[in-house]
């Protein structure tokens, strides 16, 4: 089957979209480990399919580079409006997209008539350990002390629609990442995995992040981590709720607020190239 695609990337987010209004497309989750491949396939941290949807503009499924779904994609949304936006499947610029977190609301930002960023309505974020989940006691896991291979980590854990364990630290250029990441992402506290962000506060208006995406390892942004990490940010006292935060990450910056009523998340969204691929029905 020869697929038609599109790489586009968030922050250094980068994945590849498919359009499959049609529901032609079978084992998704095969053909996202083959397509992610940097060396042996087009390259990225997975593929986001763009599908009809009964209840929005259009839906978003998301794989990981690895093969599993994931429930929702900051960075990966703004694409999809993006997408939807360029091709003229959507011709408006509030498009509502449909996700496993929920649907979403993204307000497109327009230089000219050309789309290059969004504003996301992330929802509400959860803070109670069932929701995330997280099998800790509790109301909330706010700058808990729990062990991860012998060693205490102070941590805060949030749900965007999908699962994130913060840690603050004042050096985000020696941690071990990939240990460290991989370690707690695989915990079994965490009973669906856990992406984990690594965070360091500048100031009450400015957070630096790296994270380590579950399925995917680190990569250069997540959009869901910045609003977990904001959120995160605020319930420890380091930032102010609804105020606009800047997160720096290794492939961008995004503006995040946090309020009673929920987080929303703006950032850019490139067109990388366009091509062409074969594979195996």
């Amino acid at each position: 089957m020869k697929i038609t695609f599109t790489k586009m990337e968030g922050c250094g987010n980068d994945y590849i979209y498919i359009e499959d209004f049609s529901h032609q497309i079978r084992n998704c989750s095969e053909i996202t480990k083959e397509l992610s491949d940097r060396h042996f396939g087009v390259g990225g941290d997975g593929v986001i399919f763009i599908q009809p949807s009964d209840c929005a503009d259009a839906k978003m499924s998301m794989f990981n580079e690895d093969g599993s779904e994931g429930k929702m994609c900051g960075n990966g949304i703004r694409c999809v409006a993006k997408y939807l936006f360029d091709h003229r499947i959507v011709d408006k610029r509030t498009i509502l997209i449909e996700t496993l977190s929920g649907i979403k609301k993204v307000d497109l930002v327009l230089v000219g008539n050309d789309v290059v960023g969004a504003s996301v309505d992330m929802g509400k974020a959860e803070l109670s350990p069932s929701s995330i989940p997280v099998t800790l006691e509790g109301k909330q896991v706010v700058d808990r002390p729990v062990s991860f291979g012998g060693q205490l980590y102070n941590i805060t854990c949030v749900s965007m629609g999908n699962p994130h364990c913060i840690l603050f630290t004042d050096d985000l250029n020696d941690l071990d990442i990939q240990s460290i990441g991989s370690m707690i992402e695989n915990s079994p506290l965490f009973p669906e995995r856990t992406n984990v962000e690594f965070v360091r506060v500048i100031d009450q208006n400015h957070i630096q992040m790296r994270v380590w995406e579950r399925g995917a390892g680190e990569t250069l942004a997540c959009g869901t981590g910045a609003c977990a990490s904001v959120v995160a940010a605020v319930e420890n006292g380091f930032c102010k709720k609804a105020k606009m935060i800047q997160v720096s990450l290794k492939g961008g910056d995004l503006q995040i607020m946090y309020t009673d009523e929920g987080v929303t998340m703006q950032g850019p969204a490139k067109t990388v190239f366009e091509g062409s691929v074969t594979i195996l029905d």
